[in-house]
């Protein structure tokens, strides 16, 4: 039996309390730079590839190149400059930086790495190079080739992830039992995390 974790973005504050997310500022980010004016900057990503502004912080950050105006801290009408789209860890050697500011990648927030996944993103190779690997071993093994460079990888995410600018949902094309944990599915315009329950150890 299989159970779901809801994740659509019109229900991602009570997604967030569910999955237990980090819902304070990731210890790299000041608080004050995660919104503007009072309010939560755009810069969260749902499962549907799509970037809305909610107080949630959630667990990984990534980005899709430059998307913003750092004198408005707003995203400008392209929603990526890159067909990388990167998942990173939110702390990297301690390292410092302010959202949205100057002219260098934004900075994009998940609720976790189902979502992103689900949204397009792929594990950083940088800041998490095991990951990476993990996951272009898997990709190599499901497509029976061999490992594909990063490039590769991004232009065939970029070409199944788009439909007329917009993001692609997948038909799926076997029974849900049949799909892992993590995997993402949609019903009713709604985005929906599957999760198999857990057996307590005795």
């Amino acid at each position: 039996m299989m159970r779901t974790r809801r994740t659509a973005s019109l229900i991602a504050r009570q997604a967030c309390i569910a999955a237990k997310c980090v819902c304070s500022p990731p210890p790299n980010v000041s608080r004050h730079v995660m919104s503007s004016g009072g309010r939560p900057l755009q810069n969260r990503v749902t499962p549907f590839g799509e970037i809305i502004a909610i107080p949630q912080r959630g667990l990984f950050i990534g980005n899709r190149g430059i998307i913003h105006d750092p004198a408005t801290k707003t995203l400008l009408r392209k929603l990526w400059a890159t067909k990388a789209w990167l998942v990173c860890v939110l702390d990297y050697k301690g390292r410092q930086r302010d959202v949205m500011d100057r002219r260098r990648w934004t900075e994009l927030f998940f609720l976790d790495e189902a979502v992103a996944l689900a949204a397009g993103h792929r594990p950083c190779f940088f800041c998490r190079r095991k990951d990476a690997e993990t996951f272009r071993a898997a990709w190599a093994n499901a497509r029976d080739e061999k490992a594909p460079l990063a490039a590769e990888m991004d232009a065939a995410l970029h070409a199944e992830r788009l439909d007329h600018g917009h993001k692609r949902v997948h038909a799926i094309s076997g029974p849900l039992g049949g799909l892992p944990d993590g995997a993402v599915i949609t019903a009713g315009g709604e985005a929906y995390t599957l999760a198999r329950p857990r057996v307590p150890l005795d």
